[in-house]
């Protein structure tokens, strides 16, 4: 490209020289139409090479996996290009070089999006993708929905989209909208709704809202009842939870800090149906402070461990309390077709000499591009009673639900 460009530019320099400086072209006819048509040639090869060059800048394989983009390319040029989130088959998070596993697009294909903005509506059908300062678009496959073009350097934000440190699935006072169906042995069944959420006040990190790294601060709170399925379904019990916690994200690691405060109340049916019971209900609260820790070992199992320890303590609760779990699903946004998942949760209580109660639940799922999450499948219960206001009865559960976690 530089030769071709050099001759032409050489070439035009000279007759412009001569026109400039008043000289006559002395050149003959003949002369002048070879003249003329290396000229063109010369053009046209520079034209040429101008187009390989533009290819060779401009074409880079943009490579999309489950609705991600990312370069593929290896050159210094392009190492530092700021792209979408990838999805690596190696890992969960962003920060790591992604092993190529691609379906290719060129990126000649794709269209520039002039309003970066315009990515953000749910009603087009198109993605971004963000190559050093322009944002292109594709049509989105039938798997993913459109997804913003994400800026990956760190910076404050109010509302972030996202959740760095997400519920855990099988924790049963966690906050999140759902409702079980359930059996308990000797006791009948019920019906147990969770109407809560838990949301991002600030953020300092990158925007990725899938696998969002940097610092969080969250609020949570959730309201976990039980109603009765035999009876009018009447409300026999619920149990609060509110918090605030902070929590910070790196590569595969996500840590918790942060205070929450849970109480449990009787249900007014339950008082009315059943008398003298107002004598005997527990005033049972914890305001705690937890520490928690997640890994992703690999890209499609979650690990984690919690503690807490409550300085306000009343009506048989006692300050310590544990959690550990396991979480397995296929990493990413899921399109319709979902994916499986499998979840199981140890919570262990001081009041109970560190024994407490287990639960496994198992079904399928829905991942959007926020990393929120909608299941559905059945679930086993056993140990102390999941309502706290019963919190010294042993139980039983099986049965089925379906959940919206954040």
């Amino acid at each position: 490209m530089e030769l071709g460009f050099y001759r032409f530019t050489h070439t035009f320099g000279d007759v412009g020289r001569d026109m400039f400086h008043g000289k006559k072209n002395r050149r003959t006819k003949s002369q002048m139409s070879n003249m003329t048509i290396t000229f063109q040639l010369r053009l046209v090869l520079g034209a040429l090479l101008l187009l390989l060059a533009h290819d060779k800048v401009h074409g880079q394989e943009v490579v999309m996996e489950n609705g991600y983009f990312y370069v593929n390319d290896q050159s210094p040029e392009h190492d530092t290009i700021q792209t979408s989130a990838s999805k690596r088959r190696d890992r969960s998070q962003p920060g790591q070089s992604p092993i190529i596993d691609p379906l290719v697009v060129p990126l000649d294909s794709m269209d520039v999006v002039a309003n970066p903005v315009d990515c953000n509506s749910r009603t087009t059908e198109q993605r971004c993708v963000k190559l050093s300062d322009t944002y292109y678009s594709v049509d989105r496959d039938r798997r993913t929905t459109s997804i913003p073009a994400m800026d990956y350097s760190w910076f404050p934000q109010i509302l972030p989209q996202g959740i760095i440190y997400h519920s855990y699935w099988a924790g049963i006072h966690e906050p999140r909208l759902g409702v079980q169906l359930i059996s308990v042995d000797g006791g009948g069944s019920y019906w147990d709704p969770t109407m809560g959420a838990r949301v991002g006040i600030f953020r300092y990190g990158n925007d990725d809202p899938l696998y969002p790294q940097g610092w969080q601060l969250d609020i949570e709170g959730a309201a976990m009842a039980r109603l009765t399925l035999d009876d009018m379904r009447d409300l026999d019990t619920v149990d609060f939870r509110g918090g605030v916690p902070l929590t910070y994200g790196i590569d595969n690691w996500q840590f918790k800090l942060g205070y929450y405060h849970l109480s449990s109340h009787l249900g007014d049916e339950y008082a009315i149906n059943n008398p003298g019971s107002l004598d005997n209900r527990v005033n049972y609260v914890r305001d705690s402070f937890m520490l928690g820790v997640s890994w992703y070992p690999v890209d499609f199992m979650r690990l984690y461990a919690e503690a807490a320890y409550a300085f306000n303590a009343t009506d048989g609760a006692e300050p310590w309390e544990f959690q550990f779990g396991t979480e397995l699903s296929r990493p990413g946004i899921t399109g319709f077709e979902g994916s499986p998942f499998l979840a199981v949760n140890l919570h262990l209580r001081e009041e109970h000499n560190f024994g407490g109660d287990f639960t496994a639940e198992a079904g399928w799922l829905w991942r959007g591009h926020t990393g929120h999450v909608l299941r559905v499948g059945a679930f086993y219960f056993n140990g102390k009673s999941s309502q706290y206001q019963f919190y010294d009865d042993s139980q039983q559960q099986i049965g089925v639900g379906m959940w919206y976690d954040f």
